[in-house]
């Protein structure tokens, strides 16, 4: 099978295509061949080297946090041979290959109709569910802005956003605000000119930079959740961070995703009923994976990058 690896931190440059055996599920695993996974930024990071307190000095290392794809070997869990299912590998690399050995209780079953290759930019959903539900506990009629509105994340946040009954101001770029009223945000606003924003009662910020100016567009019960760091200036980051997660009001905090099967039936019940849709940047082939990476690095991305290994 073919999967994706890197020997070294680095630019796009240091992926590679290699070719090794398909894994040999244990009784209690899935095996699945993986049609399409998306690209993540978490993945950017750990490419460049910008976590390797997280990802080590032990080289080869794997890419893919994600997939989507079709059941091989069951073995003893509730699918059968066949079934579309999507999921991941929780906070392991390695899902960017033709073939993975993953625990059952990290997939679920893929909506029916629901194309594999637009399917793969909706797993990442799963923060936004995570995000609103769990820790922000995003309430009908609150204001949430959406920092990265048209991003892997932020496009499905709001979406979900507004089908929870909140009113959206969604930030981007010029060229992306018309996505983001699209999407379904009450509001569009450059990110380069903001102006007066306002306050909000929830903030999602997939952007990691910039933390304390946007915490202070908090209402005085405000909540913010982050799910993205200042990599340039990462213990002043982490720092803050830490410093207004204990905070009663106004505060702020941050999660890595970690979805099981759960997390995506409720996604799944979320696009069913029509509230969430995919939307693809581009697609690039397993072989263009380096490219795919630039695509990401350049900015400017419209929903999600999607690696095709069909």
């Amino acid at each position: 099978m073919r999967y994706v690896t890197f020997d070294r931190y680095g630019p796009p440059e240091v992926l590679s295509v290699a070719t090794g055996p398909i894994p040999r599920p244990r009784p209690d695993e899935v095996l699945v061949r993986v049609r399409a996974v998306s690209l993540n930024a978490g993945e950017l990071a750990a490419r460049a080297g910008k976590v390797r307190v997280v990802t080590g000095t032990k080289f080869p290392q794997r890419m893919g946090v994600d997939l989507v794809g079709e059941v091989v070997e069951p073995g003893t869990s509730r699918f059968a041979a066949g079934d579309k299912v999507w999921g991941g590998n929780g906070r392991s690399l390695g899902t960017a290959a033709e073939y993975v050995a993953v625990a059952p209780g990290r997939i679920d079953h893929l909506p029916a109709g629901l194309d594999m290759v637009e399917a793969a930019a909706l797993p990442a959903g799963t923060t936004a569910i995570t995000a609103f539900r769990d820790k922000a506990a995003l309430a009908p009629g609150e204001r949430l802005l959406v920092r990265g509105a048209t991003g892997g994340v932020g496009y499905v946040a709001v979406q979900l956003g507004k089908a929870m009954g909140a009113h959206v101001t969604g930030l981007a770029s010029a060229a992306n605000l018309d996505l983001a009223k699209q999407l379904g945000a009450d509001e569009v606003i450059d990110y380069r000119a903001p102006g007066d924003l306002g306050r909000f009662d929830v903030i999602l910020d997939t952007v990691g930079t910039g933390l304390p100016a946007f915490r202070r567009l908090l209402t005085p019960h405000g909540r913010m959740v982050t799910i993205a760091f200042d990599f340039d200036h990462l213990v002043r980051s982490l720092g803050y961070i830490a410093a207004n997660s204990i905070r009663r009001d106004r505060w702020l905090r941050a999660f890595s995703g970690n979805p099981e099967a759960p997390l995506f039936a409720e996604l799944g019940r979320w696009v069913t009923a029509g509230e969430i849709r995919p939307h693809v940047d581009r697609v690039f082939p397993l072989s263009d994976v380096a490219a795919a990476h630039r695509a990401l690095e350049q900015g400017g991305v419209r929903g999600k990058i999607v690696v095709d290994l069909s």
